[in-house]
């Protein structure tokens, strides 16, 4: 079995919107394996971002895939015109839609791959049905709606769990968590199970990106 390696996402959000294409540029240079787009409604989570046409005008800029996160009721209506957008990886919330597993299947007919999110105070339990389908778990380490938010440490529970699942059970998804994360706790979030880290102000902030990335990845060797 080969040995893992930390996949850092980058999140826009963290960034400065009124500058997008530089930011994107950064997250590409970094050597980051993502770049992470968190597209809010202001109604599932308080905020509101973007649309489908940020992730149209972005996607020539970079190779990199293209990580989209919907934070958005009745993501279902969506997902199409995401995936046409560009959007390597969609990601819903379990708590958005009534019809969970359909909307993983049509991601996933649409060309992309599917996640799906659970909020800090969900347990890995509301999303057992599909947890075989899923290619991505995310696991919200804040409440999801801002950048720059404190870590949630009892979230790293439910990585634990859903880390001991695929073993348990043969799941092939991959574990990703958001939110609050940086150098100090990301060896322990690996340790846990996470595969992906989305970082938004932990990674803007530096002045060196590019050694920022490296050193998270240093950290979970």
């Amino acid at each position: 079995m080969s040995a893992r390696s930390l996949m850092i996402s980058p999140s826009i959000l963290g960034g400065n919107f009124s500058n997008t294409a530089d930011d994107i540029a950064a997250i590409a240079a970094s050597g980051a394996d993502y770049a992470h787009f968190d597209v809010m409604d202001g109604h599932f989570v308080p905020e509101i971002t973007f649309g489908a046409k940020m992730i149209e005008d972005a996607r020539p800029l970079t190779d990199l895939i293209f990580d989209v996160h919907l934070m958005i009721e009745k993501p279902e209506l969506s997902v199409e015109r995401f995936a046409k957008a560009g959007a390597g990886i969609i990601t819903v919330h379990a708590e958005a839609t009534r019809h969970i597993w359909r909307t993983l299947s049509l991601i996933k007919e649409c060309g992309a791959e599917a996640g799906v999110a659970i909020n800090p105070g969900t347990p890995v339990s509301f999303i057992e049905s599909v947890l075989p389908i899923a290619d991505y778990i995310l696991v919200m380490t804040v409440n999801p709606g801002w950048s720059g938010q404190r870590f949630i440490p009892e979230c790293m529970d439910k990585i634990a769990e859903l880390d001991q699942r695929r073993h348990d059970d043969g799941y092939g998804y991959l574990i990703e968590a958001d939110g609050g994360i940086g150098l100090g706790n990301v060896k322990a979030l690996f340790d846990a199970g996470m595969d992906m880290a989305v970082v938004g102000s932990a990674f803007f902030r530096e002045d060196d990106k590019a050694a920022f990335v490296s050193q998270m990845q240093e950290r979970c060797l």
